[in-house]
C-alpha cells in the first residue's frame, strides 16, 4: 500500500471514530420530533368540532434543552458530541393547561393551531436544509 493510500485510509479512520455525525444525528432526532409536533397539530384541526376533545402537543425542546443544558462550561460542539440520543426522544401530551371556553369542551383554538403549524413547518424545513448542508460539508471534506 503506498504513502497517499495508507493516508487516505488513516484520515477515513479518523473521520468515522469521531463524531462528525454528532450534528446530524441531534438535527436527525429534532426533524423527527417536528414532524411528529406537524402530525399532531394537523390530528387537533381534524378534531376541531369533536366535543370533548382535547389538543395535543409535542415537547422536545424542553427534552433537548435540559440535555444540552445539563453539560454547563462546555462547548456547543462538545454539547452535542457528548448528548445521549436515546434521552433525545419527543414527548406527547393532553394540553390541559389550555382551558375550553366552548360549551362542548373541546380546547382547539383552529387559529392557534394554524399558526403553530405553520411554525412548525418553517422549523421542521430548517433543519431539513440544515442536514443537507452538513451532508454537503462532509462530501466536500472528503473528496479533498
Amino acid at each position: 500500500m503506498n504513502k497517499k493510500n495508507m493516508l487516505e485510509r488513516r484520515q477515513e479512520k479518523i473521520m468515522f471514530s469521531s463524531n462528525v455525525y454528532s450534528y446530524i444525528d441531534v438535527l436527525n432526532k429534532a426533524s423527527d420530533a417536528s414532524w411528529l409536533r406537524e402530525q399532531t397539530l394537523a390530528n387537533n384541526l381534524s378534531n376541531v368540532n369533536t366535543p370533548g376533545y382535547k389538543r395535543k402537543d409535542v415537547d422536545f425542546q424542553g427534552v433537548l434543552r435540559r440535555e444540552l443544558g445539563n453539560m454547563k462550561f462546555e462547548t456547543l460542539d462538545t454539547k452535542v458530541e457528548n448528548a445521549d440520543l436515546g434521552r433525545l426522544k419527543a414527548s406527547t401530551y393532553v394540553d390541559a393547561a389550555n382551558y375550553s371556553y366552548r360549551i362542548d369542551k373541546n380546547n382547539v383554538d383552529v387559529d392557534t393551531e394554524n399558526v403553530e403549524l405553520a411554525s412548525e413547518k418553517l422549523r421542521y424545513d430548517a433543519l431539513t436544509d440544515s442536514m443537507t448542508q452538513e451532508f454537503s460539508r462532509l462530501r466536500t471534506a472528503m473528496q479533498k
